[in-house]
């Protein structure tokens, strides 16, 4: 990210909750995106323990709900930057991976490239815990064979978001690939 920074303050500092020992100042800076954006970086970092935490809030977003859906058929495609909110629905159908929206989501800034990531992380994770002898550690496997193959640009998928609210948003490399479907108000009752 670049990028142009407006400007940088701290705008409050209070005791560290993990370590009870430093304190924890939260910094904001707003910085101008190549595309015409701007997003809000809200970084929390304590001075003794190490603890941080980054929030990013888009401050020029699309408000529209929608589905939203990018079709990636090569590795130019990964580099399509991705906005979520914390209530955008986030699906890989052709590998069943889906990331609900919930009380505790973040507010995502990434391309496709880092979301494959995220996916490929979760999936070690969940692997790392099964027993040994888990019949369901091949299928998971494949699918992690699977995602490596989407990071390369070698398997074609589509990226899907829903956003009830409006919020999330895709900017792709080919708009060819994009479509926006509305989602009417009577729809979301």
């Amino acid at each position: 990210m670049s990028d142009e920074k407006e400007n940088n303050n701290i705008i409050y500092s209070f005791k560290c909750p993990l370590c009870q020992q430093g304190i924890i100042d939260i910094v904001k800076n707003i910085y101008n995106v190549p595309d015409g954006d701007k997003m809000l970086i809200l970084k929390f970092e304590c001075n003794t323990c190490n603890f941080h935490k980054n929030d990013v809030i888009p401050l020029t977003t699309n408000m529209k709900p929608g589905i939203m859906t990018l079709q990636i058929t090569n590795e130019e495609d990964l580099k399509s930057k991705i906005y979520r909110s914390p209530v955008g629905k986030l699906e890989i159908p052709e590998l069943e991976l889906t990331v609900e929206p919930g009380p505790r989501a973040d507010f995502y800034y990434t391309n496709i490239e880092g979301i494959l990531y995220r996916f490929e992380s979760a999936v070690l994770i969940y692997r790392n815990n099964l027993d040994e002898n888990d019949h369901e550690k091949s299928e998971i496997d494949e699918l992690l064979d699977n995602l490596k193959k989407a990071m390369d640009g070698r398997f074609k998928f589509t990226l899907k978001i829903t956003d009830t609210q409006g919020g999330s948003y895709i900017i792709p490399k080919n708009k060819s690939k994009y479509t926006f479907k509305k989602i009417e108000k009577i729809e979301l009752e």
